[in-house]
């Protein structure tokens, strides 16, 4: 047989995988890791005593989009590397604008806050657990994502695991921070965000080897 007609034979009948394809495992991987993540916090931290009248603090509220801004644009970056040929677009860009509108918060914080309070607005409370709390609630969502991602099609495995890894750590630092009492801008934008750059920086090693095919 000719290689040609090989190749013909082999494409006969082939239909492109449709758009949807990567929304369903993953939409099953992050409902388990999610309330794993959640079983973690009520078993092992608890949810903060004064979550009631944390809620009514912009500053809360912040905490939680800045984590979530995150996840969101992982998530969508996970849909299109999970696809062959599926371009990031301006999807990178969606990771990166909730990073630098914290650090230009915590900037104007830093500076707006007086000089012997500017440490301690830094370190916080909890700084020792902060990033760690967070990587430990996001590695069942790390764990589960790259299981779904890899019964698809990545053909850009690292970009892929970092990709999952920031959406586990996003909503890993989401979850977490109904535990946190820390509120000041420049420890979110130190602590926070070390703690899911860890399990991006984890992906992009292990998606190389995991995500093979």
């Amino acid at each position: 047989m000719k290689t040609d007609d090989l190749v013909a034979m082999l494409a006969t009948g082939v239909a492109p995988v449709t758009q949807n394809a990567a929304k369903w495992p993953l939409r099953l991987a992050l409902a388990v890791g999610v309330s794993t993540a959640f079983a973690i916090l009520l078993l092992g931290y608890g949810v903060r005593s004064d979550l009631m009248q944390a809620m009514a603090l912009p500053m809360f509220w912040l905490k939680l989009a800045f984590p979530l801004c995150i996840a969101i644009f992982a998530l969508l970056a996970v849909q299109r590397l999970a696809r062959p040929g599926v371009p990031l677009g301006r999807t990178a860009w969606g990771l990166v604008v909730p990073v630098l509108v914290m650090l230009a918060l915590a900037t104007a914080a830093w500076w707006d806050t007086p000089a012997p309070q500017r440490w301690p607005s830094l370190i916080g409370e909890s700084w020792r657990s902060c990033a760690l709390s967070i990587s430990l609630m996001a590695l069942p969502i790390f764990a589960a994502v790259l299981a779904a991602i890899k019964t698809l099609a990545p053909t850009r495995p690292g970009w892929a695991g970092a990709a999952a890894g920031a959406l586990a750590g996003g909503l890993g630092a989401a979850v977490y921070a109904l535990h946190c009492v820390e509120m000041a801008a420049p420890f979110l934008a130190l602590w926070y965000l070390l703690g899911m750059l860890v399990p991006a920086l984890v992906g992009s090693s292990v998606g190389p080897r995991w995500l093979r095919w």
